[in-house]
């Protein structure tokens, strides 16, 4: 996403009605228009794996089960990407839940990756990409949803505030404070080459 963003049109708003009224087809179109988009969201949020298809499957199924209550208010985008994001927040919790389950019977001190993430190994960290989704996965995740809205994908701040539904002063907060912690977490591999840099842990989450 580039920060374009167009309005809902007449086409759109009769897909969602007749999908509404039953008709399949009408949602597999909704689907296969909104499907990259709600991936690209996932994949921000949770970095590349398996548990991006299923997350992106589950957000569909949401939005298809709360068609009925539906009334336009807001864009299709729109309340799939909130969704989209809260659903990636839920499978956050849940890996967070599953590691401390597993330190809890192991050693504390030994170092787990997390579960489901990829990118760890030295090859991937190597490249680019793979260490901007590093650094963007050691965000607590109310941050990384607002650098994925607002950074990544281009939302305005009015735009990420309706997605995420909090203050538009919030979002500014939270921009603010992840981009002190990425300048924080990139900067070791921007001046030292990536295998020699430093592997820095994920600081406690932060508020608000």
């Amino acid at each position: 996403m580039t920060g374009t963003h167009p309005p809902d049109d007449g086409a759109e708003r009769a897909l969602v009605a007749r999908a509404s009224a039953g008709d399949r087809q009408a949602f597999r179109t909704l689907v296969e228009r909104f499907e990259r988009d709600v991936a690209a969201t996932v994949v921000a949020m949770l970095g590349p794996g398996a548990a991006v298809d299923d997350v992106v499957q589950e957000v569909f199924i949401r939005f298809y089960e709360a068609l009925p209550q539906f009334r336009g208010e807001a864009r299709v985008s729109t309340y799939l990407k909130r969704i989209a994001i809260n659903r990636s927040l839920d499978e956050l919790r849940k890996r967070k839940r599953m590691l401390a389950r597993f330190l809890s019977r192991d050693d504390a001190s030994a170092s787990v990756p997390e579960p489901g993430v990829e990118g760890d190994d030295e090859v991937e960290r190597r490249e680019r990409r793979a260490l901007v989704h590093r650094a963007i996965g050691s965000l607590p995740p109310k941050h990384r949803a607002v650098v994925v809205l607002r950074l990544i994908e281009g939302y305005s701040t009015e735009e990420t505030a309706e997605i995420l539904g909090v203050a538009y002063g919030t979002v500014l907060s939270r921009l603010n404070r992840a981009r002190a912690r990425l300048k924080t977490v990139l900067k070791p591999y921007l001046e030292n080459p990536p295998s020699e840099a430093p592997r820095r842990e994920p600081d406690s989450e932060m508020e608000p």
